[in-house]
């Protein structure tokens, strides 16, 4: 007989099948996940032991672009492949900068959506919806993101440590070039891209091990294949840089760069 699931866990769940989302959620310290999960985490940080390293670097860039953007006067997010909520979410740190902010959720993994919603209940500026943001088409003309976010206004589209899943390039380029064509001038998209430089045995076999635990490849691309994507877009200050070193905090050491860390930038819309 399968166990009862936790409450957070949607009926569709298959608590044997590792979740990326969920994995993700491991490495961050959190709780939202299963014994599989945990299990194929282990194996990844056993071939590659800067993975935890590399998931906090990204979730502390997310969490500096948001706030440096809803100072800056955005208050609307459209955060794309969002995951399982942890410490510090978007919606919290845009609206203890702007309390009028407005933050749409989109991920496609059933545990996310789940505890998303739960986390959203009483909030009327912020909510989830249950999409794969590869159809971008379909989740720009969803009626939750059209009723809660402006498109003729200035927005900040987040792709924080999911584009990277994308392994086709020309549908990687697409995507973004769909994105970036939907949204007004001023807004800004917000960018973090795992690579790969150095020794790309252990990365790759980490790759493949992912990829046939969770059915989802990843396609690590390089500084210049970033800024490819990133187009005609302007980068704000420092620019694309490595994700640990986009605007860290001032008052503390410089963050130590791993060979697996992505590459990271807040763009313009001119």
């Amino acid at each position: 007989m399968q166990p009862l699931l936790p409450d957070w866990a949607a009926d569709v769940i298959d608590p044997q099948r590792p979740s990326p989302a969920r994995v993700y959620d491991h490495l961050l310290g959190g709780f939202t996940n299963f014994d599989a999960d945990r299990r194929i985490a282990a194996r990844l940080v056993e071939i590659v032991p800067e993975l935890a390293h590399t998931a906090r670097a990204g979730r502390g860039f997310l969490q500096r672009a948001v706030e440096y953007l809803a100072y800056a006067g955005i208050d609307q997010f459209l955060d794309l492949g969002s995951g399982i909520p942890t410490a510090g979410n978007v919606h919290e740190i845009a609206l203890r900068a702007n309390p009028a902010a407005r933050v749409v959720y989109i991920d496609v993994d059933a545990v996310a959506v789940a505890v998303s919603r739960r986390l959203l209940a009483e909030n009327s500026q912020a909510t989830v919806v249950q999409a794969d943001f590869t159809d971008i088409d379909g989740v720009l003309a969803h009626p939750q993101v059209t009723a809660m976010l402006d498109f003729t206004r200035p927005m900040a589209i987040l792709l924080v440590s999911v584009l990277h899943s994308v392994t086709d390039d020309a549908a990687a380029a697409t995507l973004f070039k769909r994105l970036s064509a939907m949204i007004a001038p001023g807004s800004r998209v917000v960018l973090s891209h795992l690579t790969a430089e150095g020794d790309r045995e252990p990365v790759d076999r980490m790759f493949a091990l992912a990829e046939q635990a969770t059915g989802r490849g990843i396609r690590p691309r390089s500084r210049a294949e970033i800024a490819e994507l990133l187009g005609d877009l302007t980068l704000v200050d420092p620019g694309l840089v490595h994700m640990a070193r986009w605007r860290p905090d001032p008052d503390a050491p410089l963050p130590e760069v791993r060979a697996l860390d992505g590459y990271a930038a807040v763009a313009v819309k001119p």
